[in-house]
């Protein structure tokens, strides 16, 4: 029987697409909803073209109320019958409860080689750091932000004349590549590091 996985956007979902048309020729796992948590993310068309099923559930609605947000969230993945979440592009931090009903089954891909720059604006943070190389990583989703069990990195070198927008367009195809490589081996069970150079 395929795991089934729920992926959760806020924008475009290109990491979406990608996981996606991964799961497409896997037998053992399969994409069964996308949800996000802003009715404009073109995202959504992307997943419904691609045959996922999608339902935004905007943050906006629930008055600031998490709590609420995250209860109509898991009420969409368990009526889906979901085993796993993977989070792409997600600009939501999850409570702590939610991850505790989700324990080594939320997965995250993070624009940095963490532990280094976690959060946001990466590119910037690494170029003003002087940094040689820079990547992402995939990790397991804790209580703690972007401080998870790395499952996988990928890397490239900065170049002298990057800016944060050339970094971002570098490492965008790593994660594309990264996130699904991951995934089809974290849900047989492997949890040994990938490490991919671009």
């Amino acid at each position: 029987m395929p795991r089934r996985v729920a992926i959760l956007i806020s924008g475009s979902g290109s990491n979406m697409v990608s996981l996606i048309k991964a799961m497409a020729g896997d037998p053992d796992i399969t994409p069964v909803l996308v949800i996000s948590n802003r009715a404009s993310a073109t995202g959504l068309d992307r997943a419904a073209e691609l045959g996922v099923p999608t339902l935004t559930i905007d943050h906006a609605n629930f008055a600031n109320d998490r709590l609420a947000h995250e209860v109509a969230i898991q009420s969409a993945l368990d009526e889906h019958r979901v085993d796993f979440i993977c989070l792409a592009g997600f600009m939501r931090i999850l409570s702590p409860g939610f991850i505790k009903k989700w324990p080594g089954k939320i997965l995250n891909i993070h624009p940095s080689l963490l532990p280094k720059f976690k959060g946001l604006h990466t590119h910037e943070r690494a170029l003003a750091a002087g940094e040689t190389y820079h990547g992402c990583s995939v990790h397991v989703v804790t209580a703690s932000l972007d401080d998870g069990p790395i499952l996988g990195q990928a890397r490239c070198r900065i170049e002298p004349e990057d800016t944060p927008q050339s970094l971002a367009a570098r490492v965008l195809p790593l994660e594309h590549k990264l996130y699904p490589a991951v995934l089809a081996r974290f849900i047989r069970g492997d949890s040994s590091p990938v490490f991919l150079d671009g």
